[in-house]
């Protein structure tokens, strides 16, 4: 049948139908049934009140074949994915013709789980509204903004005879900058940043929507792991170097799961007594190929990978864990040291997991010394940082500033962070026993530490000369080489009998050097 009428004709019956629906239309219905009963009487009557509630059935359910699909919802006001993939593949192929080409552009949000985590979701919703507003005005008329399933947004630049990359880079600086100042939720002023990635659409060897789509994603995805706030053009080598990344990051993460990634345990010494005073759990990993690898050749793609608390909490687990083996065993050990990373410390639910943690093995915060890098105490803005080393110093925790005189801190920030203990640096003891500049740098430290209230511990320590003067100087504990190489748990026990063994009168060396 609607071949037979064809599309003029369905056309005519979809609007007779469609004002038959009007509401106007219902209007008159009352006087068409008088009417038909005045004119034709109860039969008239009866025609129209049967056909009436058909014609309204027929305009609902007859539609023509090619009635247009409705629009696709958008997100935010936005367009999405498939609508950009769509609009970039047009300007590829219609680039050769009219000589003008396009670029995308990736922005993703720097510590996007931060921001969920404190202040919720209501709140991240309306961070990306806002900013994707402030996006919109920063743009040309003719560029397209879309919202990117991970919470950042993409672009795709109106087509243009001149594209280079300076221009892209300017563009991205000035899209960090739309997005900068503060937004205001419920009272509370968030802080935004944004690390930015793009891929030029000449750049491709076979241009597509979606693989320029893909490629601005690499840059961005390159761009976050170097931010906050970087930016980053595509290279052609970024998705090899992605892959090894991945393939790292499993091996890594496999490491940590199966137990080889896990501390070897270096000794403290007590320069007064001469007495164990703690271990430093120390990261190795015992590769099943390679053998122990030691932390230089791994820490860094740990970080890399994401999987530095992870690390962590498998530090934190086997430190605690070694603490009540050797209480079992009669071995007591006063304290012992954990490096916790700037990703941890800044973690809102630190202290409640380590307070759990130490609960779980029975043992009080004090047996426990948070190793906090100086580099982090100088540098850091991040209020959480503050409060969490705070609350761990309040919970009774011994707070250890490691490589101590590398970092730059102020003495302000050392009681600003409740510091418990300067741990000095390797650099100023070795060789202190010999060189004199090295010795007063050393006093200068213990002096400050000691108007300060602060406990010391010397790191690096290799030779007994270097021991004998770090006492008379006043350094209250010793750490290194010539003292006791990192070892696995299972060689701690008969090192720390046959050390004691060694020493059952240990001098006491508490007189400073004149």
């Amino acid at each position: 049948m609607q071949r037979r009428l064809g599309q003029r004709g369905w056309d005519k019956i979809r609007f007779g139908l469609g004002v038959l629906r009007r509401p106007e239309f219902l209007i008159f219905l009352p006087a068409l049934t008088l009417a038909a009963f005045w004119i034709g009487g109860e039969r008239a009557l009866l025609v129209v009140a049967l056909i009436a509630p058909l014609i309204f059935l027929l305009g609902s359910a007859i539609r023509p074949e090619d009635t247009a699909p409705p629009a696709p919802e958008t997100l935010d006001g936005l367009g999405l994915r498939p609508q950009m993939v769509q609009t970039l593949d047009r300007v590829l192929q219609e680039a050769p013709v009219t000589g003008r080409n396009t670029a995308c552009i990736v922005l993703m949000f720097d510590d996007a789980d931060s921001l969920l985590d404190r202040h919720g979701r209501a709140a991240q919703g309306e961070v990306l509204a806002r900013s994707a507003e402030r996006l919109s005005a920063a743009l040309r008329q003719g560029d397209m903004l879309v919202r990117l399933e991970g919470g950042g947004f993409a672009i795709a630049l109106a087509p243009q005879r001149r594209l280079e990359l300076e221009t892209l880079v300017q563009l991205s600086a000035r899209l960090q900058s739309a997005v900068a100042p503060p937004i205001s939720v419920n009272g509370i002023r968030i802080y935004v940043s944004c690390s930015v990635g793009f891929c030029l659409g000449a750049q491709l060897a076979t241009p597509s929507g979606k693989a320029l789509l893909d490629a601005a994603q690499v840059a961005a995805a390159e761009a976050l792991r170097n931010g906050p706030g970087a930016i980053r053009g595509y290279a052609h080598d970024m998705p090899r170097r992605r892959a090894d990344r991945d393939a790292l990051r499993a091996t890594l993460e496999t490491a940590l799961d199966e137990g080889q990634i896990r501390p070897w345990f270096q000794p403290q010494v007590s320069t007064d007594s001469g007495t164990i005073t703690g271990f430093e759990a120390l990261a190795r990993w015992h590769h099943p190929e390679r053998g122990v690898v030691p932390p230089a050749e791994f820490l860094s793609a740990i970080e890399e990978a994401g999987l530095i608390e992870r690390l962590g909490e498998v530090m934190l687990y086997h430190a605690l864990a070694a603490l009540v083996r050797w209480d079992k065993a009669g071995l007591h050990i006063p304290r012992i040291g954990v490096n916790f990373s700037g990703p941890e410390l800044r973690n809102p639910r630190l202290v409640e997991r380590l307070q759990w943690e130490l609960e779980r093995f029975d043992l009080s915060p004090d047996r426990l010394a948070v190793e906090v890098l100086e580099t982090v105490v100088a540098t850091t803005e991040n209020d959480i940082i503050v409060q969490n080393i705070d609350a761990l110093a309040r919970l009774g925790c011994c707070i250890d500033l490691d490589d101590f005189g590398t970092g730059h801190a102020a003495i302000g920030n050392i009681r600003r962070f409740a510091v418990t203990r300067l741990k000095i640096d390797r650099s100023f003891v070795k060789k202190v026993d010999e060189d004199r500049d090295q010795q007063k740098m050393v006093a200068a430290i213990l002096s400050l530490a000691e108007q300060l209230g602060l406990e010391t511990l010397a790191e690096g320590v290799e030779t007994p000369g270097e021991h004998a003067m770090l006492a008379q100087l006043g350094c209250g504990h010793v750490q290194g080489f010539g003292i006791g190489r990192p070892m696995p748990f299972d060689q701690t026990m008969d090192w720390i009998t046959s050390f004691r063994a060694r020493q059952p009168n240990p001098p006491r060396i508490g007189s400073r050097a004149g």
